[in-house]
């Protein structure tokens, strides 16, 4: 049915290819590219042996819009799958207009001298989508990305208000490292070390990264304390679920990988500003990135299971309702199947069900979309078919 560009070959990216080259009726030719060629050759190589496709490769600097504007051209897609980095968004999405295809994404941009993001940004592409003709849609992950889903068919199905949402992320797995990211370690450290926030009664109220914690019964795994956090999907949904009064977002972390993280804070490893040593401008973060283990090699031998969803509160027919959707998804099972871990296989899994839905029109809208905005039907209905199956339990 149609061709896809996959711009990142990280642990996500390496899902992404594999799970497409699953639905060859609806992804026909698959092109991987990346900074980094001999990423790809190792994603292509490995989508052949365990899926029996043949998909091409390409390199590309995604900041360089001239260069990915014509890779696209060479390429002719349908869409333009970013799992690159968050920096990367905006120069993707200009490339996107200047070619005339369709964008697809994971996270939302941030700028990379400021740990900090935010929609704003993306926002400001929606009247440029719109007068293409093109569909920008943004956060096709699990968080962000099923939990939105979730929230629109809760709101479609289960209730006639919805008046608080915790969104609560748990990976209870285990990858023998002493220390390690599930993902790119810049951006995952920027992600929790920054303070919180949570929107209640009309406005968002902050909160000292770390500072509020909460134990909840996770499906699969069990009680497990978990931190209140900021994440992006909060931003949108203030801004499509009727009657929302509250909205939180929730992650689990051990004791041990806190520990490691309060240190690399107090001596200043997480700083993202240059310091000088010797002469030479070098900043932390980015170095610390390179001590850390590449997160697509913790794959294999990590054990354990995810288990991330949505606390619905409302009203349903006159009455008090509180439900659970989720997901629990197996590192080994993961493995089995992508050669991945499951924080990549949760978020690489949803951005080929998001990708699907637009190349076979199920989902069609010009401008920039958020998942809560299309009809949850059909995605939820991929979604199990796929290897993320979900499910509704009352409270």
């Amino acid at each position: 049915m149609g061709r896809v560009l996959i711009i990142g070959a990280g642990g996500v990216g390496g899902v992404v290819a594999h799970k497409c080259a699953q639905v060859p009726e609806v992804f026909q030719h698959i092109t991987l590219a990346s900074r980094t060629l001999s990423r790809c050759e190792k994603i292509r190589d490995d989508v052949l042996a365990l899926t029996g496709r043949k998909i091409d490769v390409a390199q590309v600097d995604a900041d360089n819009v001239p260069e990915t504007v014509a890779l696209i051209r060479k390429v002719k897609p349908d869409l333009v799958l970013n799992v690159a980095l968050p920096y990367q968004d905006l120069t993707l999405m200009d490339a996107c207009l200047e070619a005339g295809v369709n964008y697809l994404d994971t996270a939302n941009y941030e700028p990379k001298d400021v740990a900090k993001f935010e929609y704003k940004w993306q926002w400001a592409y929606k009247d440029k989508f719109e007068k293409a003709g093109l569909m920008a849609l943004l956060g096709s992950g699990f968080d962000p990305g099923v939990t939105n889903v979730f929230c629109a068919y809760a709101q479609k199905h289960l209730f006639d208000e919805i008046h608080t949402v915790d969104i609560v992320d748990c990976n209870a797995g285990s990858h023998g490292k002493a220390f390690a990211t599930n993902f790119n370690p810049e951006i995952n450290l920027r992600e929790v070390t920054q303070d919180g926030k949570y929107w209640e009664n009309g406005k968002w109220v902050d909160v000292k990264s770390m500072s509020v914690s909460e134990t909840f019964d996770f499906p699969g795994v069990g009680p497990r304390k978990a931190y209140l956090i900021y994440h992006e999907e909060l931003e949108s949904l203030v801004l499509h679920l009727k009657g929302l009064k509250k909205i939180r977002f929730w992650m689990t972390f051990g004791d041990e990988y806190l520990t490691h993280m309060r240190v690399l804070q107090n001596v200043g490893m997480t700083r993202i500003d240059p310091v000088m040593y010797k002469g030479t401008p070098v900043v932390p973060m980015e170095f610390l990135k390179c001590l850390l283990p590449d997160p697509a090699s913790l794959a294999e031998g990590y054990t354990g299971k995810t288990s991330i969803g949505c606390i619905i509160e409302g009203i349903k027919d006159g009455k008090p309702r509180k439900v659970f959707l989720y997901n629990i998804c197996d590192h080994a099972e993961c493995y089995k199947e992508v050669h991945a871990q499951a924080v990549s296989y949760t978020t690489g899994v949803p951005a080929m069900i998001g990708a699907m839905m637009m190349m076979t029109g199920a989902w069609k809208k010009a401008g920039v979309v958020h998942m809560e905005q299309m009809n949850p039907d059909a995605f939820l209905e991929k979604l199990g078919q796929h290897g993320l199956p979900w499910h509704v339990k009352e409270l």
